[in-house]
């Protein structure tokens, strides 16, 4: 156990955020390491990392770099690929910050005799009843607390958040205080990291390089990306697809068909390469149930009959009731119901405004 001290471990992206959070905790009094992970790097290009180096240089604090390429595209760029493969919708940021990042950072934090672990996630962290929980950001636009249902005490009661009572215009507007023009205007990265626009692209240039190396139901992944139907409720064909990966449960633009009413992608079947399309009724459902879950304080959520169910970063809750089945998976009954619902989502839980936890869908109905 390392003693609580006044230093802390930053992961520094070389974006506004973590750059804005190494300011902070400068003047908070903090003695502040930098780090920058080199997860995934697209099209090669490195211009982040000497980013963050100039930023630290700039600021009088330490800094390095981690390599965890290869990490990461085990952990998370394959998950994501064989996800896609079994017909499930992988969330691979909630993933990456549970299960990669912030114990990462943990660990190197230990290494070093750091106490602390910082970021510049838009969350704020309270403490009840000796108990730490991640609460909603000031700004509700930029709040990430979706993302961060899988982390635990041992992470928790470590972790500086300093960019969860400012809003995004106000972290830019103190870089541009501070004299950081390029920071202050630096883009909002969108999307996942390792392909920011259409994963479909990315999932058939990743299959192209891997194909020798996975195999499903027997068969190359080259063998199985392949034409297939799409069909109706009833089974009846209505027209072919371009292979089952390339579609996610709700989808309803990118079909590639037209008809006079509007349809979306209610089940997707790998062993068949078939697809179901129905009207969006259809898709509605009222139980779901977790596996992989996290519950931060386990006697507030089983039987509460007032939680809110989150399956989506922003803008979206559902009340529920939430209950520990026999077979350990957590079960969900919306008290509405709910369209979309995607194997392989991930659902976060809160109440008065604290996440409590969340865990991975494997099935709706």
């Amino acid at each position: 156990m390392i003693e609580e001290n006044k230093r802390v471990l930053l992961g520094m992206s070389g974006g506004t955020d973590s750059s804005v959070a190494a300011m902070r905790l400068l003047e908070a009094g903090y003695e502040v390491i930098g780090v920058t992970f080199r997860f995934y790097e697209l099209n090669g290009s490195t211009e982040y990392l000497e980013d963050a180096r100039s930023l630290a240089e700039h600021l009088g604090i330490r800094h390095i770099t981690y390599d965890a390429r290869e990490v990461f595209n085990k952990q998370i760029i394959e998950y994501f690929v064989q996800e896609y493969m079994a017909g499930r919708t992988p969330v691979p940021c909630t993933l990456c910050n549970n299960y990669l990042k912030w114990p990462l950072l943990a660990e190197l934090a230990d290494e070093m005799g750091i106490f602390y672990i910082a970021t510049g996630h838009y969350v704020r962290k309270v403490k009840l009843e000796d108990t730490y929980y991640i609460t909603s950001a000031t700004d509700s636009d930029k709040d990430q607390t979706f993302f961060l249902w899988g982390l635990k005490q041992d992470i928790l009661r470590r972790m500086l958040l300093p960019m969860g009572d400012i809003t995004k215009v106000e972290a830019r507007a103190l870089a541009a205080e501070r004299g950081f023009r390029k920071v202050a205007t630096k883009k909002d990265s969108l999307g996942v990291c390792f392909c920011p626009m259409d994963y479909r692209s990315f999932l058939k240039n990743w299959l192209d390089k891997h194909d020798q190396l996975f195999t499903a139901h027997g068969q190359k992944w080259s063998e199985i990306v392949r034409r297939g139907r799409f069909v109706d409720e009833t089974g009846h064909f209505i027209a072919w697809h371009e292979g089952y990966p390339f579609y996610t449960i709700g989808q309803r633009r990118g079909l590639g068909i037209h008809l006079n009413r509007p349809v979306f992608v209610k089940d997707i079947f790998p062993e068949k390469n078939e697809i179901v399309l129905a009207p969006l009724q259809s898709l509605e459902k009222t139980e779901m149930w977790l596996d992989n879950w996290n519950l931060i304080n386990e006697n507030r959520v089983p039987g509460c009959s007032d939680i809110i169910v989150k399956i989506r970063y922003r803008k979206q809750e559902n009340h529920g009731t939430v209950t520990v089945t026999p077979e350990h998976l957590l079960h969900i009954q919306l008290h509405e119901p709910l369209t979309a619902i995607a194997p392989g989502q991930a659902a976060a839980f809160y109440k008065d405004d604290l996440l409590l936890g969340g865990g991975i869908i494997v099935k709706a109905r």
